[in-house]
Parts: structure tokens; sequence; C-alpha cells
């Protein structure tokens, strides 16, 4: 379902001449070409699913988001908006994400479920979470909260 949608949004900025979208595009794709190599040569001949695409995004977008902070660091503001730009234009390939207060319930669901009572239990509430909310939950911030509930 991502595979289309990406394909057709290059599509559309070739025709519009948008460099910065098409250059973008072309990203991802080469990422999920490199994904999907990867996977057929682990046996799976139809490539990576659409939740590793999501994954992927997301991996995407907190590359560009610590490039902003070292861009900015070193004074690079037009680099630190152009990295702003790319991830727009990824993040409109993600579903909604998730709000503070659904993330938290949804934290407080999977410790309930896990029946986590110290940080050892970490893994296997952030594996729930990553199961169920995989591309509408930003997961650095569920870590920092698992482990402050946790401690």
């Amino acid at each position: 379902m991502l595979r289309p949608r990406i394909t057709d949004a290059l599509k559309i900025a070739m025709k519009s001449k948008n460099k910065a979208q098409v250059s973008t595009l072309r990203l991802i794709m080469a990422a999920l070409k490199d994904r999907d190599i990867a996977a057929r040569s682990n046996g799976n001949p139809d490539g990576v699913s659409d939740d590793d695409v999501l994954s992927m995004l997301q991996s995407m977008i907190k590359q560009r988001r610590e490039s902003i902070k070292l861009y900015e660091q070193g004074g690079r503001m037009e680099l630190a908006q152009q990295e702003a730009g790319e991830i727009s234009i990824i993040e409109g390939f993600l579903p909604q994400q998730m709000s503070e207060a659904d993330i938290t319930a949804a934290i407080d669901a999977a410790i309930a479920a896990t029946e986590a009572t110290s940080l050892k239990d970490m893994g296997k509430v952030m594996g729930t979470l990553k199961a169920d909310h995989a591309g509408t939950m930003d997961f650095s911030k569920a870590s920092a909260i698992v482990k402050e509930r946790l401690s």
C-alpha cells in the first residue's frame, strides 16, 4: 500500500519539477530497494512489509532530526532547513502519530499486558508497543516514558 503511494508521489513530483520532493522520494525509494534486496537474500521474495517500510521512514526522520541539530550547532541553517523539508515530505507517508495521552495509555496497557515490574522488563514492553503501534508511535518518547514508569 505504501509502495504505490511513494511511486505515484515521485511521478507527480517529477512532472511538477519539484526538485526537493524528487530527491527526497528518490532517497526513500533507494532505501526501500536496499531493504528489499536484503530481505530477498534472507528468503523473503516479496521484499519488506509495510510495517518495515513505516519503520524505515521513521528511522529516516530520526536521522534527519539528528542532522538538523548538528547543522544548527554548526551554523548551517540552510542545510537544517533542507533536512526539515525532507522530514515534512517523509511524514506525509506516515499515518497520524499518537498524541502524548495516547502514548501514555498504550504504555500503561503494554506494561499491564506484559506484567512488567522493573527495568529488566523494558524490552518486553517495547516489543509489545512496536508490534501494536508500528508507524504511529514515536518510540524514542515511548522509551523514555517506559523507563520512567518501570524505575
